[in-house]
């Protein structure tokens, strides 16, 4: 395990918001070969399992590529619950034409819920890692 993020680790039972381009509205011509919509779910649904099966409370929160229907998306989640860590996505955060969506989420959360830590992934296959990163869990 890397070293936890923050020297004041998260609860481990600290509820999450994990937010991701909803794999229906990518581009997968631009994607490693291989990489389509069916296998990006996929990869989700196990990343999501992994997460359940560690003991992390997630809400998987998938939103469009506007600024505009993500805030709404992330604003009704948010009324919904009371979140401690918010996750991005790697695709939400590593293609230039996402980045005013990446900046209107971080501003959002940070706006809406002062004190929220957020963490990064790479791959849905690393959120666990992050969510560790962030409790201490092991």
């Amino acid at each position: 395990m890397s070293r936890p993020t923050t020297s004041i680790p998260l609860p481990s039972d600290t509820k999450v918001l994990y937010i991701g381009l909803r794999p229906s509205t990518l581009d997968y011509s631009r994607m490693p070969e291989g990489l389509d919509e069916a296998v990006l779910t996929a990869r989700l649904e196990a990343g999501n399992t992994a997460l359940r099966e560690a003991g992390f409370d997630v809400v998987w929160c998938p939103v469009e590529p506007s600024p505009d229907q993500a805030e709404e998306t992330v604003r009704e989640h948010l009324r919904e619950h009371r979140f401690g860590l918010a996750v991005i996505g790697g695709g939400v955060r590593l293609f230039p034409e996402y980045t005013p969506l990446f900046e209107r989420l971080v501003n959002v959360l940070t706006e809406a819920v002062p004190g929220i830590r957020l963490g990064f992934n790479t791959d849905p296959g690393n959120t666990v890692d992050v969510l560790r990163r962030w409790t201490g869990t092991p």
